[in-house]
């Protein structure tokens, strides 16, 4: 007489690990999130608005790296003229980024691609982003975001009012 031996049960964790191995190439790639556009901000030394503004373009979707202190230098080897400065400068793909610049147009910039060193927000008007909110009696000075020129003129790109 021949005995028949139990089929032995498949351990369930075991076939859930050996799926997922299987599946982990064809699903990996979906689960990826896209990172946005990166930045890299160099503040003014102990300065609020600077991390306010950094926090916005985060909000937006930019991968955003940030130094403490440096932005003086940053203007400078990125060739923005003095004037069109303010308490903070980026860099996205090579454009100067100065002062609370909405992340919308440095959206708009990277798409467009222009030929300039980039925009700018000079001083720091209340209202723009970073400089927004309680702390500033919720008040909305008209400003412009300027982009500069490779000849240190600059248009105005868009105007918030």
């Amino acid at each position: 007489m021949i005995e028949r031996i139990p089929k032995p049960e498949i351990d369930e964790r075991r076939r859930r690990l050996s799926a997922a191995l299987l599946l982990s190439p064809i699903v990996a790639p979906l689960a990826v999130k896209a990172a946005g556009p990166s930045i890299e901000v160099w503040t003014g030394p102990s300065c609020g608005c600077c991390h306010d503004w950094v926090e916005h373009l985060r909000a937006n979707g930019f991968d955003v790296t940030t130094h403490d202190g440096g932005n003086s230098e940053a203007r400078t080897r990125l060739g923005m003229p003095v004037d069109y400065g303010s308490c903070h400068t980026g860099e996205a793909a090579g454009y100067a980024i100065e002062g609370h610049v909405p992340a919308r147009e440095v959206h708009r910039l990277l798409e467009e691609r222009p030929d300039a060193i980039g925009l700018s927000v000079p001083a720091m008007p209340r209202g723009s982003p970073g400089m927004d909110g309680p702390a500033y009696g919720n008040v909305r000075d008209p400003y412009d975001v300027l982009l500069v020129r490779r000849d240190g003129s600059a248009v105005v790109y868009q105007s918030y009012r």
